[in-house]
């Protein structure tokens, strides 16, 4: 099921004018349905209004990623949207997004914006050795006609390749709060092998997840926290399948 709000188009300061380009998040939840209201609460001040997917229906342990993705894109079409912001209920975004926002979508060419992917393993503190260090997700991008979506990976863009989307860097973070529940680690690590078992999608397979060797941390700045403050419930917030000694 879809829902939505949409607020009035606000004035943004652009890159060289004001500009009122709509910007729409979408999202969809199941197990972590609980983590919304933070989440809304989060991207209040960024965006123009937000389109969910209720998949709390669904059968089976993970309904199809391509298929709720293509709904909210079409959604979002609908609505109006100039660009569109895609997130997951158990990640955040940097205060300092909503003071960038009308400066990132001023442009008219299709451009996806790149955000830090930090994985918390504390409410402020994420890791950063090797390739956790690397991460970046393209989740600000603009809109475009959702028949030209075709991906089919778990782990791919939501955006299709070959229509001229240049991928930028925006500097800022999205922080992803799952790994901070050790439990979620290994639930985590399971779910992907369960989905994903000859890592077709992601050649490096899914055992770092729970590899901690030389793990390193770093806090986030001052200037660089988000909003809401997050308290971990301890919940596995997806499909629990990991072995019951990891749980």
């Amino acid at each position: 099921m879809i829902s939505s709000h949409m607020k009035q188009r606000r004035w943004r300061r652009g890159r060289l004018f004001w500009t009122r380009q709509r910007t729409i998040a979408v999202f969809s939840y199941r197990y972590d349905a609980h983590l919304v209201s933070d989440l809304l609460a989060n991207l209040d001040p960024i965006v123009d209004g937000w389109i969910a997917f209720d998949d709390r229906k669904a059968q089976g342990i993970f309904s199809s990623e391509t298929q709720r993705r293509r709904l909210l894109l079409e959604s979002a079409r609908d609505a109006g949207a100039d660009w569109i912001l895609a997130m997951d209920p158990d990640e955040r975004l940097e205060r300092a997004t909503a003071d960038r926002i009308g400066q990132l979508t001023s442009r008219r060419r299709r451009i996806a914006w790149g955000f830090r992917l930090r994985e918390m393993y504390s409410p402020t503190d994420y890791r950063i050795d090797g390739r956790w260090g690397e991460k970046v997700q393209h989740r600000l991008f603009r809109a475009y006609d959702p028949l030209d979506y075709r991906s089919s990976d778990l782990h791919g863009p939501w955006y299709p390749a070959g229509v001229g989307f240049r991928e930028k860097d925006t500097g800022l973070n999205l922080y992803h709060l799952k790994m901070i529940e050790p439990r979620r680690r290994y639930g985590r690590q399971a779910l992907y092998k369960h989905l994903d078992p000859k890592h077709e999608m992601q050649d490096i397979g899914y055992d770092y997840l729970t590899d901690e060797t030389d793990a390193r941390f770093e806090r986030f700045s001052p200037g660089h926290e988000y909003h809401p403050p997050h308290v971990d419930d301890g919940q596995m917030w997806m499909a629990d399948l990991a072995p019951e000694a990891k749980r």
